[in-house]
């Protein structure tokens, strides 16, 4: 089947009927709410496509085209060549809606402050979700993280009622199924200050995960710049069937792709397959697209969207949508073309456990046990984790209760620890009103808090320290260490209902598609295929309003925001400086620069700025920065936290911790660079990781090539990140050689050339350059030039 056969098929699969007409199964629904601060202007945003659709030819558009250029700032300056190209052309964006999480949005906050704004530009959310450690259980751990939180919650609180954004309590629920429950909808753009905002994306808009100095230009009104991501669109024939669900779409997919197949990229859903998934199984698929690198994920607007909207209050959205799609707005355009088509059959999916310690490493359930039995690995499970953001709707812990009824009934209770984690307030009500949390309680479950919990490393887990174990999740994310501190867990990726199934057993040998459990009795069970319900027929309850803000508040410019002077949890933001001026005898040209260290193999934000017990300093960059690259791997000599300062003092070792030779390098005033290998910086969206090297005084990273938020967010905070154009250089730099940039002042100019040389000066004295490309644009190259974004920000507002 051709491309563009499969593009008509996915226009045709997703024509909206008119409402009324939906033979959908009737659900009750939440009472409709006022939404007007939550529906896109569809008129304003059709007219600006229109007149982008002349500048290019009247081409046809893909449905993630037609989403970004409607929401380009200014078309006729950014289209003033006639054209957009994939890859290539900076966009300046208008996003309608700005969600930060507790963690990250401390130092978002504190960069907004220093702004000096009055209010945010845009509509703005904070939510309480990363803060609450799982110990015990939901009301115990719930409690103990107000005490130990309590001035971090006091700040933004405050600075929510002072700037007028929307104060979601701790207890409310994980920020992206918030958003898609409350703020989400079809053909909008929205910027959430974490790496999984693309979960959204279910709801058939455009989520974009961006560090804090991202979201602090949409809080100042500043416009975006996005590079302009290619689009590969992702046919879907055939249907689901027995244990396959949404989530092993995506686990299939990631091992198609890679973590970096994604990069530059948004994933663009089509074709009939889609049309039965439900608007919850959508943003699981889209949630997980972060781990292929993907800058977004996005589906056409199907019916089963419109009931989700309906159903949690927001029919006014759905009536506006369903009146944009007739128009054509909210899917691709029949001859759309793509950068690449992937072709997947549905109906002949099976289950994928993916990991450990990568969330691309892909295998059938059905060759699991073997590939178990290959690595030598024990066949024991040492706990099953279920519910995060990426999973835990109401139809992923319905379909885990249907299984836990099954074992229920042939007296079975989980062999191995089991924890659940409710996604939003709403769904633990809804789940303890339909008796879901009894069921899942019966057979041994352990129901958290509504917060991230273990997903994220917030988890006390006491036994297994420092032993070898395996883990089986129903999150996104599983590198080493990252959800109990322990670089032994093996955490493997799944369905809910797999996990669920598997904890039953203990072993990680065991299918429950084919396997059964020895009963007590003598006899056996065997699993049936988990049936869900994507919409409770009773509709959804709220639980526990306290937790909720009040919608679109006024801002309340008296209030005091609370910082304790001698916190050490909060600090005020000093500004970074510029690189250029009279202290650079070197003009435009970075100054001369050390190089701190040479990295090796993969590096994540995890390893750059570690989260667990760290995520207490997010918002003290003095306190945090003790945790710079404190799990990266030092190629010279293979050993993790290991630098090497060859100009060190008598009274010093030649060799310390990472962060003890970057603290050694700013105080005698020397700046430095990094020399790091593929994908660096891949995973979660924290600017921590750019803001720690900023804050020791680093001012380059050479790389084999850049995951992009964190590229983005080097550059935010006046970091210059350069690609080597051969990566056989990567082995030509080492730990104190010193490197000059040759030809940044002729880029800082208005020199267009993609190259910058470096000069390298060995320690022994010897000398040769190694060429580098650079992805600057012009506006970022003032951020550079300005010391930091938030820097040329603040100029232009003063």
């Amino acid at each position: 089947m051709s491309s563009s056969t499969l593009r008509r098929c996915a226009v045709k699969a997703h024509k909206i009927s008119a409402p009324g007409s939906r033979s959908l199964a009737t659900h009750a629904t939440l009472p409709e709410r006022d939404c007007t601060s939550i529906t896109p202007p569809y008129a304003q945003l059709q007219d600006k496509l229109q007149t982008i659709r002349r500048i290019l030819g009247n081409r046809p558009l893909t449905l993630a085209e037609k989403i970004l250029y409607s929401h380009i700032h200014n078309p006729q300056e950014t289209l003033g060549d006639g054209k957009i190209v994939r890859g290539e052309t900076y966009l300046q964006l208008n996003p309608e809606r700005v969600a930060m999480q507790d963690a990250s949005a401390q130092m978002a906050l504190l960069q907004f402050m220093s702004a000096g704004m009055s209010r945010c530009a845009v509509p703005a959310s904070i939510h309480c979700d990363h803060l609450i450690q799982a110990v015990e259980g939901a009301d115990s751990d719930l409690q103990r993280s107000l005490v130990t939180n309590q001035e971090v919650f006091d700040f933004l609180e405050s600075a929510a009622r002072k700037y007028g954004i929307e104060f979601w309590k701790p207890g409310s629920g994980i920020i992206h199924q918030i958003v898609l429950e409350n703020y989400a909808a079809p053909g909008m753009l929205m910027r959430v200050h974490y790496s999984h905002t693309p979960n959204a994306g279910g709801l058939g808009m455009l989520a974009i995960g961006v560090g804090g100095a991202d979201a602090v230009d949409a809080l100042t009104g500043t416009p975006w710049e996005l590079k302009a991501p290619q689009i590969v669109g992702v046919h879907l024939r055939g249907q689901l069937g027995g244990w396959a669900t949404p989530k092993d779409l995506i686990l299939h997919l990631a091992g198609k792709l890679t973590v970096r197949g994604g990069t530059g990229r948004i994933l663009e859903y089509f074709g009939p397959g889609v049309i039965n998934q439900s608007c919850t199984g959508l943003a699981t698929v889209a949630n997980m697209g972060a781990e292929v690198g993907a800058t977004t994920s996005t589906f056409p607007y199907t019916q089963n969207m419109r009931a989700y909207l309906i159903a949690t209050g927001r029919a006014p959205v759905a009536r506006a949508a369903d009146e944009a799609a007739s128009n054509g707005f909210l899917a691709a355009d029949a001859d759309a073309q793509y950068d690449e088509v992937i072709d997947i059959d549905l109906s002949s999916l099976e289950p994928n456990i993916n990991g450990p310690f990568t969330p691309d490493l892909a295998t059938p359930l059905s060759k699991f046990g073997s590939f178990v039995k290959e690595q030598g690995w024990k066949d024991e499970l040492s706990a099953g984790l279920i519910g995060s953001c990426t999973n835990s709707s109401y139809q992923d812990m319905t379909s885990v209760a249907d299984l836990a009824r099954q074992a229920k009934a042939a007296g079975l209770k989980t062999k191995v620890p089991f924890l659940c984690t409710p996604g939003s307030e709403q769904i633990r009500a809804t789940m303890e009103r339909d008796k879901v949390t009894d069921v899942l309680e019966d057979v041994g479950a352990v129901v958290l808090a509504n917060a991230c919990g273990p997903c994220i490393g917030q988890w006390k887990r006491d036994e297994k320290k420092g032993e070898d174990n395996a883990i089986l999740t129903s999150f996104n994310r599983n590198f080493k260490s990252r959800n109990d501190g322990n670089p032994l867990t093996k955490n493997f990726l799944a369905s809910p209902t797999i996990v669920t199934a598997m904890a039953f057993s203990g072993k990680l040998s065991f299918n429950p598609v084919t396997d059964s459990i020895p009963l007590p009795s003598g006899g056996s069970f065997k699993f049936s295929p988990p049936r869900g319900q994507d919409l409770p027929s009773e509709g959804f309850t709220p639980g526990r309003t306290t937790f909720y803000p009040q919608p679109t508040p006024e801002p309340q410019p008296d209030t005091e925001i609370v910082i304790k002077p001698d916190s050490k949890r909060l600090e005020l933001l000093q500004p970074f400086g510029s690189p250029f001026g009279e202290h650079n005898p070197r003009g435009l040209e970075l100054p001369k620069l050390k190089v701190l260290m040479r990295v090796r193999g993969k590096c994540t934000t995890d390893h750059i700025s570690a989260a667990g017990p760290w995520l207490k300093y997010k918002g003290h960059l003095t306190n945090i920065s003790e945790n710079l690259l404190i799990t990266a791997t030092n190629d010279e000599g293979g050993e993790v936290n290991v630098a090497f300062d060859h100009d060190h003092s008598p009274s010093e070792s030649k060799i310390d911790t990472i962060p003890g030779v970057a603290k050694r390098l700013k105080a005698r005033n020397e700046p430095w660079a990094l020399v790091v290998d593929d994908n660096y910086g891949e995973g979660s969206a924290r600017e921590h990781a750019a803001l720690q090297p900023r804050f020791y005084g680093g001012a380059m990273i050479i790389a084999r090539s850049f995951a992009r938020i964190h590229e983005t967010n080097l550059k935010k905070q006046g970091i210059l990140p350069l690609w080597f154009v051969d990566k056989a250089d990567y082995l030509k730099i080492s730990s104190g050689d010193t490197l000059e940039t040759i030809g940044l002042a002729d880029l800082l100019q208005g020199k267009n050339q993609p190259i910058i040389a470096i000069k390298v000066t060995k320690r022994d004295g010897q000398t040769f350059d190694v060429p580098t490309r650079h992805t600057m644009s012009s506006d970022q190259l003032k951020w550079l030039r300005a010391g930091s974004a938030l820097n040329h920000i603040r100029s232009n507002i003063i």
